[in-house]
C-alpha cells in the first residue's frame, strides 16, 4: 500500500479556504504557499494524526527555541526540501515545495510547526534534511 498522501496536504490551510479551479496548465507545480487567517497570523495544519503525537510526546516544547533560531533552520531546510523535490527523489515523502520567504514575520507558532514538520518527516520517514538529527526534536 503507498504511504498516505502526508506531505500534500501537509500545510493546508484550514482558514480562507476557497474552491480551487483547475487550471489548463497540466505543467503547474504543486506549491504550498502561506497565507494569513482572519486574525492576521500564518497558520500551519497538519493533517497527519500522528504529527500531534510526535509534537506532544517527542518534540521539544515551543519555549525551548528562539524566533531568530527557528526562522534561521526553517530557511536552511526549506531550501534543501525545495531542492529534494525539484530534483525528483522522494517523491514517495516530498509532493510539494514550500513557498517561505525568510523576511515575512511568520510568528513564533508558524516556525515552531514548520521546523517540526522536517523533524517529524525524519522520525517518521527517515528523510534527512539540512542539519535534521534525532538530536534536533
Amino acid at each position: 500500500m503507498k504511504k498516505i498522501l502526508f506531505l500534500l496536504c501537509i500545510f493546508l490551510f484550514i482558514t480562507n479556504c476557497t474552491t480551487q479551479n483547475k487550471s489548463s496548465n497540466s505543467n503547474s507545480e504543486a506549491t504550498i504557499k502561506p497565507e494569513l487567517n482572519d486574525d492576521g497570523e500564518y497558520e500551519l495544519h497538519v493533517l497527519d494524526p500522528e504529527y500531534d503525537y510526535f509534537l506532544m510526546t517527542k518534540a521539544k516544547p515551543m519555549s525551548f527555541y528562539t524566533e531568530d533560531y527557528l526562522k534561521s533552520r526553517n530557511r536552511l531546510l526549506v531550501s534543501d526540501w525545495n531542492a529534494k523535490y525539484y530534483s525528483g527523489r522522494y517523491r514517495d515523502v516530498i509532493e510539494s515545495s514550500i513557498d517561505y520567504d525568510p523576511n515575512i514575520n511568520y510568528g513564533l507558532e508558524y516556525e515552531y510547526r514548520l521546523f517540526q514538520v522536517f523533524n517529524y518527516v525524519y522520525w517518521k520517514y527517515g528523510l534527512k534534511l539540512n542539519g535534521i538529527t534525532g538530536l534536533a526534536f
